[in-house]
């Protein structure tokens, strides 16, 4: 599953997030939309929304850190790739 963080320099959740994923080994790409306004506009397009964190794991997107959508995304993920 291909997982993107869409994130700012000076957002909590955004940091909590990618420490989630990094504790658990889980690999990401962060995108800085403070610092790229073309992610930025890519963000708003795949959530409808201007507030960060937004993640996109493999389509499903979240906004803000929703642990338990996470896990389940995370979980449903392995399932499909253990068989």
């Amino acid at each position: 599953m291909t997982i993107k963080i869409y994130s700012t320099s000076s957002c909590p959740w955004c940091t909590v997030a990618k420490n989630y994923f990094r504790e658990r080994g889980v690999k990401f790409t962060d995108y800085g939309v403070d610092r790229d306004p073309a992610k930025y506009e890519e963000m708003v397009r795949k959530s409808h929304q201007m507030g960060v964190p937004v993640i996109d794991m493999g389509g499903k997107v979240l906004v803000g850190f929703n642990k338990p959508e996470i896990e389940r995304q995370l979980a449903k993920s392995s399932a499909s790739t253990a068989g």
